[in-house]
């Protein structure tokens, strides 16, 4: 669920938007998932969906990459797979760093989905001296004195930030001044970043506050619905009480 901006320019240098990027680990995910279940073809509209896309919209996407199915057919998914991976710089192993090793950098230590997708935990790394030592994920905590050679050591790219807010700059200069390019930042602070730097920006409570003014819309559009309803004329009656003209009928004689 990452959000924020980049600080490259709208269009990558091999012409695909940056939009499209955005929305290929979309159709990596759900074309896992068919690949999983032994699915060869997929048609453009099934793909969509699972993807949460329009077809055309996916389409003009894939032209980018210069796939375009088969008439009749559709996509081959293990190609399409491959196509995206690759695309997406996933065909190698990309080690990564996660500095601040709370109880957040300790769930992302531990997620299972960094490995089968082409990256690999190279370091956890965590400002407490009582951190250092332990093991986490079955990594051993490094403190962050040493930075910046854990970074040269392993040819670190990518920066994960689950810091304070307070330190979260501070971590962020010391990283890219060591050579890390690209950072995903869960601390809830915009970070400045010099360019040829991108930054990926992950706010739960953003998120949550998106989430909450969409319930507040349902929920005032519910309670229009009700007024409208509460105040719709009121019927002639029960039909079953009425005659043929919509008058009570009379008391039939015994």
């Amino acid at each position: 669920m990452a959000t924020g901006r980049t600080h490259r320019p709208a269009t990558r240098s091999r012409g695909i938007p940056e939009a499209t990027v955005a929305r290929l680990p979309l159709y990596l995910r759900a074309l896992t998932a068919l690949s999983e279940r032994s699915v060869p073809t997929v048609s453009s509209e099934e793909l969509a969906a699972a993807a949460g896309v329009n077809s055309a919209k996916l389409r003009k996407d894939f032209s980018y990459l210069g796939s375009y199915g088969t008439r009749g057919v559709g996509y081959d998914v293990e190609y399409l797979v491959y196509q995206i991976s690759r695309e997406l710089g996933l065909t190698q192993d990309w080690p990564v760093v996660i500095v601040g090793i709370g109880n957040l950098g300790a769930a992302l230590a531990n997620y299972g989905g960094f490995a089968s997708r082409g990256f690999r935990v190279a370091a956890l790394i965590d400002a407490d001296p009582a951190m250092a030592g332990k093991q986490v994920a079955g990594i051993a905590v490094q403190h962050s004195d040493g930075l910046e050679k854990i970074i040269s050591d392993n040819g670190v790219s990518i920066g994960v930030i689950t810091t304070p807010p307070s330190v979260a700059q501070q971590v962020c200069d010391r990283l890219v001044a060591a050579g890390v390019t690209s950072i995903l930042n869960f601390a809830p602070t915009v970070l400045s970043v010099p360019d040829g730097v991108d930054v990926r920006k992950v706010d739960l409570s953003i998120e949550l506050q998106i989430l909450a003014f969409h319930e507040q819309r349902k929920a005032g559009e519910e309670a229009a619905l009700n007024e409208a309803a509460l105040a719709a004329p009121a019927g002639r009656g029960d039909s079953t009480d009425q005659g043929p003209d919509g008058d009570v009928p009379a008391v039939m004689p015994a």
